[in-house]
């Protein structure tokens, strides 16, 4: 009896024992198998240390590869808490070189952290400030690589291109949107440290930072710099509310140019407002286009054979009663006896209510549509608005009238150049787009490109042709004039709308505009460009629009190489378009920068070489602009400037 119960407890200790051995058996699995990554990831994390370096965003580069945004090579404090040694003297001395309170230094240094990144203070520092945290000599101060975004030409492309933050992510604009492709991958110094965090010997590794892919735009820097030029120009002249402009290649919708005013500096955007950063009014404001609208209108009616622009006439007596409602001409009395070709000429906007009417709402509303009004382009910005257009069963008599001359609609400068566009590029209506492609900059592997979409085909090749020829005849004789440059071929349309706030119009606050292209008769480029509220002129457009475009088409000849045409048709002067400009002193220069202050004149060159020998008239002879001047090249670099005339 008392054996077997020796027995049984032995039998149930040994079981017990092969259950516990079991146990740990399965812990041990468990952890060398099945916990192993976690647990190992846990243990490295005690003794393994990462001292991170960052990588470069990518570039974003011009269509001529001139690099709009680019990265400076800066300097980051990093501390290990557990390696300083003297942590009252490094926080004086470390709060006294950054110049800011030691509370905020003393806040890092004794956290209990492995390693500790000075943020804010300690980021993107120069190399000055570096250079003297590191003549101090402490044990666990590291100062480590990082890229700091640069803009190069400050608020340049600014609304398309963006900004980033403290931590180089993208958080506007271009930068935003293409964020993924821009990030680099940072780098690492990786070792190991002791249970006290200091550094085992020999542990380092070293691994390289990647940086972000890069971007190359649609956009020329020529033409950009131009519409810059130009705007602020605009804005300081006239104190506008704002002014805002877009170059487009109408055979393809590549964005060549696009800028708004007011603007902001990427590098400083925390000194703006909200709405100066996040208001690209080029492709966000909506508001009436005005006669730039009738384009559209015109289009409509030659595709659809609904009048004849030479034959049929169109008496204009001041104004025309549509239901009730009287809708005036701009020209006080009316135009009189006019053909639809002058019609056009003049902008008269009974004669587009004429035009309107012959169509009939479904027929101009198709069109509208067709052309890409009323939702978004699909532009690869953020921030792009629809515009507002009639509901159809709303449209009565007085909303078709206005519709067909531009008023009471909205509608975005991006909709407008792109659909002007399609009209007098032989029909085609093209997706507009500014990031061209997307480049691993080690290799030079295209990644990303986008090509040219087209959306549909809006009109025939005959009516593109007539649309272009009658806005050629604008220019030459109409209310264009102020864009003419002599020897090219140029089309367009200017357009005045008044603003409306509330539902009310306002009282002498216009939005003045004019959208041109050239050549008129194989478009390389279309300009629009709209300001909001000149002061002190009277506000048209023909008056200060076009001669805002003319400039900037005059720079787009030399960055396009736009040769002269043989044929022009001679502009219809009067004594007020006149204008004068004074021969500069170029003597001495080499012929690129001469040219640039001779856009305004007519060259012909003689001789051979590069540097200006003599100029005739003499300089500082007041001519009419696009006069005819005579230059001799050399290439000797004058001493003395001499004036040389030709016989």
């Amino acid at each position: 009896m008392f054996n077997k119960k020796i027995h049984k407890r032995i039998k149930i200790t040994l079981i017990i024992i092969i259950f516990c051995f079991i146990l740990i058996l399965g812990k041990i699995f468990y952890i060398q198998v099945i916990d192993y990554n976690k647990l190992n990831n846990l243990a490295n994390n005690l003794w393994n240390r990462n001292l991170t370096i960052g990588a470069n965003r990518g570039k974003i580069i011009t269509s001529d590869n001139v690099t709009i945004a680019d990265n400076l090579t800066t300097v980051s404090l990093v501390v290990i808490p557990n390696q300083i040694k003297d942590k009252e003297n490094l926080i004086t001395n470390i709060a006294n070189i950054l110049q800011v309170e030691e509370t905020k230094i003393s806040e890092h240094v004794n956290k209990k952290s492995s390693i500790e990144i000075i943020h804010p203070e300690g980021r993107q520092l120069s190399f000055d400030i570096a250079d003297k945290i590191s003549a101090l000599k402490y044990d666990g101060v590291y100062l480590l690589k990082e890229g700091k975004r640069y803009y190069p030409f400050d608020s340049l492309l600014s609304h398309s291109i963006g900004y980033v933050g403290i931590d180089n992510q993208g958080l506007s604009g271009l930068e935003l949107t293409y964020d993924k492709y821009l990030t680099g991958k940072s780098g690492a110094i990786k070792y190991y440290s002791d249970a006290k965090g200091n550094k085992l010997e020999k542990s380092s590794v070293y691994e390289e930072p990647q940086n972000g892919m890069d971007l190359y735009l649609t956009v020329n820097y020529d033409i950009q710099a131009a519409v810059e030029r130009e705007l602020n120009n605009v804005m300081e002249k006239y104190n506008a509310d704002g002014a805002w402009s877009i170059v487009m290649d109408p055979n393809n919708g590549e964005i060549l140019a696009l800028s708004s005013k007011p603007d902001f500096n990427p590098s400083k955007y925390n000194e703006y407002t909200t709405e100066v950063i996040n208001r690209n009014h080029a492709i966000w404001a909506t508001y009436e286009p005005g006669s730039t609208f009738k384009i559209i209108t015109l289009a409509a009616s030659v595709e659809e054979n609904t009048v004849d622009l030479i034959n049929d006439t169109f008496h204009d007596g001041g104004s025309v009663n549509v239901d009730g409602a009287r809708i005036k001409c701009w020209k006080a009395g009316g135009h009189g006896s006019q053909t639809y070709l002058q019609v056009v000429q003049n902008s008269c906007n009974p004669g587009f209510v004429s035009l309107g009417n012959k169509l009939g709402k479904e027929k101009l509303y198709k069109y509208i549509d067709d052309f890409g009004f009323g939702k978004k382009t699909g532009i690869d910005l953020n921030g792009e608005s629809k515009g507002i257009l009639f509901n159809l069963n709303k449209v009565g008599p007085v909303e078709l009238a206005t519709t067909a001359f531009g008023q009471g609609i909205s509608v975005t400068a991006i909709q407008q150049i792109t659909a002007v566009s399609a009209a007098i590029n032989g029909g085609t209506l093209y997706e507009p787009y500014i990031v061209k492609r997307i480049v691993e900059p080690n290799t030079g592997e295209v990644m990303v490109e986008n090509k040219p979409k087209i959306v549909r085909k809006v009109i025939s090749n005959e009516t593109s042709n007539t649309v272009r020829s009658t806005l050629e005849t604008v220019v030459a004789y109409g209310t264009g004039r102020n864009a003419y440059i002599e020897g090219y071929r140029i089309g367009g349309k200017t357009g005045t709308a008044q603003k409306v706030k509330n539902g009310i119009y306002l009282s002498g606050n216009y939005i003045v505009s004019f959208i041109g292209f050239i050549p008129a008769d194989n478009p390389q480029a279309v300009v629009y460009v709209a300001v909001d509220n000149p002061k002190g002129i009277t506000q048209y457009g023909g008056t200060v629009s076009a001669p805002i475009a003319k400039n900037i088409m005059i720079d787009i000849i030399d960055a396009l190489d736009i040769e002269k045409s043989e044929y022009t048709l001679d502009k219809e002067e009067f004594w007020y378009d006149i204008k004068y400009t004074e021969i500069p002193d170029v003597i001495g220069l080499n012929l690129k920068d001469a040219k640039s202050k001779l856009k305004k004149l007519t060259v012909n060159y003689s001789g051979t070489g590069n540097i200006i020998k003599a100029i005739s008239p003499e300089p500082g002879t007041i001519v009419k602009e696009n006069s005819v001047i005579k230059i001799l090249l050399g290439n000797w670099q004058p001493y003395v400037k001499y004036n040389i005339y030709f016989k």
